[in-house]
């Protein structure tokens, strides 16, 4: 679906991050791990970007998780927007996505700790384990992440550089849920490296690269 949506939100949510909370449109069904197109047109030049869902639910708004690059083009004109402005959507698109069956394992690189967070936080909403294996040498949503652990969730922030301790935890619990892995493609190709490592296919996982 196409859709012109209010924001109704911005917080930042880590070093040069903010979440954006969109207001739902009428006939918007998505899950956490599918993503939208976002389109505008800053100084007069039409811009598309994808963005996963960070939210685990769509009921009254939902979430996008956007990192900001300063001499990127359309995340710093998200990053000036304030609530009541619109923006434009399409979607939701992805064969990726948690529909609440089953313990999972979410695997997350960079930008990937918002459908990350988000699906760990829908397992536990309907009644699931989960786990939390996020690479970032600035984390972001760490207030969820918290939150996630004193639940009782594991959740291991790894640092960018150490990919010992990435394939350790990923071996620790990769037979503890359905795996799922969001970052770019050097990142997601060394989780499906560790899984396989670990005596697990990574053809069984759910894994998006970001390119």
């Amino acid at each position: 679906m196409n859709a012109t949506v209010p924001i109704s939100g911005i917080e930042e949510v880590g070093p040069n991050t903010i979440a954006l909370a969109l207001e739902t449109p009428d006939g918007f069904d998505a899950r956490p791990g599918q993503f939208v197109l976002v389109r505008a047109t800053p100084d007069d030049e039409e811009l598309a970007r994808h963005y996963t869902l960070s939210s685990p639910t769509v009921d009254e708004t939902f979430e996008i998780t956007v990192g900001i690059d300063p001499a990127g083009d359309l995340s710093p004109w998200l990053a000036e927007r304030t609530p009541g402005d619109d923006i434009e959507i399409e979607g939701p698109f992805g064969e990726i996505a948690y529909d609440g069956a089953g313990d999972v394992v979410t695997v997350a690189g960079g930008p990937g700790i918002g459908p990350g967070v988000a699906i760990a936080e829908a397992a536990l909403a309907h009644g699931h384990d989960a786990v939390v294996i996020y690479r970032d040498e600035q984390p972001a949503h760490e207030d969820r992440l918290d939150v996630l652990e004193e639940a009782g969730v594991p959740v291991t922030i790894v640092d960018a550089g150490d990919g010992a301790r990435l394939r350790d935890s990923i071996a620790e619990h990769v037979d503890d849920g359905q795996v799922y892995a969001f970052g770019f493609r050097d990142f997601v190709t060394t989780v499906a490296d560790a899984i396989e490592d670990a005596g697990g296919d990574p053809d069984d996982a759910m894994i998006e690269n970001f390119g």
